[in-house]
């Protein structure tokens, strides 16, 4: 497991919830393990979807926070897994995707919060407190739209990844649709992330496929 160790969590109470935390971006872990000094234990923290679904096997956390997209698979492919398995284990998206659609598929998936990174800090703790004390939480900035995206269809994409999503079907490259709209090749491999995860597939051949079932690519 490719991971880096969390700094002791001073602590003499047995009572803080313990807490299991994935982010490929060190600064905002370390950001993160400073606001919760205190307030939670975080017996891990892991770079990547494999590392935080041993450390959660290994740990029995409390609770675990997550970002959505890490190296070697989401935190949506994690969570679907452990709630497969049965565990039920409380689950909070931390996450720069602010797109509806995708809140929406992970409350769906069994996720207990999700929450913006532009708006961490005090609204991650409202959102812990929320979890444990048994309800959920999603960033009021996403409105309610959220819960509106209950069935897949047109409306819960943007136009932009509307567009790519259609030249994807079209059988374009990364680096040809970039240079067709004028986006960054990660930009457009960002769209097209969050689309699959959208549409719930892991691959491009099955992305065409759903997109084409759903009549998307029309």
């Amino acid at each position: 497991m490719d991971a880096y160790t969390a700094g002791a969590v001073v602590t003499t109470s047995e009572t803080l919830p313990r807490v299991v935390y994935a982010d490929d971006h060190r600064m905002v872990a370390e950001g993160i393990e400073r606001l919760l000094d205190g307030i939670c234990e975080l017996v891990a923290i892991t770079q990547d979807g494999p590392g935080l679904l041993d450390s959660i096997r290994e740990k029995r956390p409390d609770l675990i926070l997550s970002d959505v997209n890490m190296p070697g698979g989401s935190g949506l492919d994690v969570l679907k897994t452990l709630r497969a398995e049965g565990d039920r284990t409380p689950f909070v998206f931390l996450t720069m995707h602010a797109e509806p659609a995708l809140a929406a598929t992970a409350m769906r998936a069994g996720a207990n919060g999700y929450v913006l990174k532009v708006s961490a800090g005090e609204e991650l703790l409202t959102a812990l407190r929320h979890v444990f004390a048994g309800s959920t939480y999603v960033t009021p900035s996403l409105g309610t739209h959220y819960l509106h995206a209950d069935t897949l269809g047109m409306q819960e994409l943007t136009p932009k990844q509307l567009e790519v999503l259609r030249l994807v079907g079209a059988g374009m490259r990364s680096r040809h649709i970039a240079d067709r709209l004028g986006l960054s090749v990660r930009t457009v491999e960002a769209h097209k992330y969050t689309i699959m995860q959208i549409l719930d597939v892991h691959t491009t051949l099955e992305l065409v496929r759903r997109a084409e079932d759903l009549g998307l690519l029309f």
